[in-house]
């Protein structure tokens, strides 16, 4: 007999942890697959993997770090974090480790067909239940079976689910007499067998993003001394690097994170005025870009390697691709110990790679960075219909306030959509969701949902190339006044129209006593008026 709650929440990552703190009055239960909590930093990171962005910048509104300055913390150092925020707010009660779901059932029938699942007349809690879990514990193949009314899906777009590259006739691994390793695999070896991997050993690296970078340096530091090899990066689309969050001397938030700077920016449902502004301020924000870009070929030995991007760096920025560097890298680079080669495709052949010039580069080491595949995960525990309606024509799982799908019912996925900050963007949508399953508002026709979600894929589209990321980073601001609004929270957070302006926003913004103080507010004033 299946165990009947009320909801369940798939996934021990931040946006986990956040959604069963934030739906702690149901007395959720979090699968967890592993032996841990933490998700990608527990199980996707290196040696080496540092956080992106300021600590100050990556914490929970109620739970703030207690070394709150600029620096970057560790990959470890976000684990304990995270392990501190379990312990505080007693999330471990909700928590099954070691605990995979293998499989979702839906129990709502016909209702999978409905054009208006999420509308007026629907209820994210219906007093039944809906989805039906199915779990193995540990080592065990047995399937123990739970029904939630309602689920929420945190498995996240990245580890698990390797994206392979696509290969010609037999230009593929199985041609290679070297070893091939995908980033996930990597990211399980200790520092010994890192560097065992990689010294004395001639390794090519696929990819320039941020896990890519991380390698090389690895690399480098694995091979210095006489016998020591050059680790080569073969570079498919060159994405803007950057060294620190300063640009000419100026805070780089000053350019993406305040409201005004955003106000430059599109956004959805902004109206025919505030169109016309903002085509008016396109040569504003193309000058804002091709400032930044001055610095960074200034800052950095781009033009020497050959690692100038052909698009403007707000692409980047706006699919969230903006890698931070590691402070060696261009310093290896310079002792040659760190090589770049720019190739639009590539192959195998029995001693290393092919590029597409024809160039043949030996191998003893090829690492694939080239990333994670989340909606395939999402698909192999999604049962039909719901598979094949996860994604829109564009390629983008279409979720409204980058929670809810349309034709999803009684499901949630947080940590889908992409910011600066990933943790403050779960959070909020976790807060959101909480008070949505309250029945503190409802949500609007899936048709009003559709055109939403597509008025934001347009605007990435128009924005960058690589708008399949879901990256809402120029409009952050704007997409989270909306969701404040729809709680019944006021969406300036700021003290003053200074702060307002021209500070930054974060997660400290969205605090539950400033939120409950703006309702105090409002709810006297109705008060004033009926008297």
């Amino acid at each position: 007999m299946a165990k009947v709650l009320k909801v369940g929440i798939v996934g021990a990552g931040i946006s986990g942890l956040a959604a069963a703190k934030e739906l702690a009055q149901y007395d959720p239960v979090v699968f967890e697959a592993t032996d841990s909590i933490g998700g990608v930093w527990r199980h996707c990171s290196f040696r080496t993997t540092k956080l992106q962005t300021p600590r100050m910048d990556y914490e929970f509104s109620d739970f703030p770090w207690e070394d709150r300055s600029q620096s970057f913390p560790t990959h470890a150092e976000i684990v304990e974090y995270l392990h501190g925020y379990a312990t505080h707010f007693d999330l471990w009660r909700h928590i099954r480790l070691n605990s995979k779901v293998v499989e979702l059932r839906f129990l709502g029938g016909r209702e999978a067909s409905s054009a208006d699942l999420w509308g007026s007349g629907g209820k994210p809690l219906p007093g039944q239940p809906m989805w039906e879990v199915g779990v193995c514990t540990g080592q065990s193949a047995t399937v123990e079976w739970y029904r939630f009314e309602f689920l929420v899906m945190c498995i996240g777009k990245y580890g698990d689910v390797p994206k392979m590259p696509s290969y010609p006739y037999k230009g593929g691994p199985d041609v290679f007499q070297g070893k091939v390793m995908h980033t996930l695999d990597y990211c399980k070896l200790d520092e010994e067998a890192t560097k065992g991997l990689m010294r004395g050993k001639k390794v090519v690296i696929v990819g320039y993003k941020k896990s890519a970078i991380d390698m090389a340096v690895e690399c480098a530091e694995a091979n210095q001394g006489e016998d020591g090899q050059p680790c080569t990066m073969v570079i498919r689309t060159l994405h803007w690097t950057v060294p620190h969050y300063s640009i000419w001397g100026l805070p780089f938030f000053l350019f993406f994170s305040t409201r005004s700077s955003q106000f430059l920016h599109e956004r959805p449902n902004q109206g025919m005025m505030r169109s016309l502004v903002c085509r008016l301020a396109s040569p504003l924000r193309s000058g804002m870009s091709r400032f930044i870009e001055s610095y960074l070929k200034w800052k950095l030995p781009l033009e020497k390697y050959g690692l100038v991007p052909d698009h403007p760096f707000v692409e980047d920025y706006a699919s969230c691709q903006m890698a931070i560097l590691p402070e060696t890298f261009f310093s290896e680079a310079d002792e040659g110990r760190i090589k770049f080669r720019k190739s639009s495709k590539w192959w195998f052949w029995e001693k290393g790679v092919v590029l597409d010039d024809g160039t043949r580069l030996e191998a003893d080491v090829v690492l694939l960075a080239t990333g994670y595949d989340g909606k395939k995960k999402l698909r192999s525990v999604l049962p039909e219909p719901f598979r094949g309606l996860l994604e829109d024509s564009n390629g983008v799982i279409p979720l409204y306030r980058g929670t809810i799908h349309p034709l999803i019912p009684r499901m949630a996925f947080i940590g889908y959509i992409e910011s600066v900050s990933n943790l403050h963007t779960s959070e909020l949508r976790c807060k959101w969701l909480s008070r949505l399953l309250d029945g503190h508002f409802k949500l609007p026709s899936a048709e009003r949902m559709f055109r939403q979600t597509a008025e934001e894929t347009e605007i990435m589209k128009r924005t960058t190339r690589f708008y399949k990321r879901h990256c809402i980073s120029t409009f952050s601001i704007n997409h989270s006044d909306e969701m404040c609004e729809e709680m019944g929270w006021e969406s300036w957070r700021k003290p003053s129209w200074f702060s307002e302006a021209f500070s930054p926003y974060g997660s400290q913004d969205y605090t539950e006593e400033a939120a409950t103080g703006a309702e105090e507010q409002e709810e006297e004033e109705k008060m004033a008026a009926v008297n």
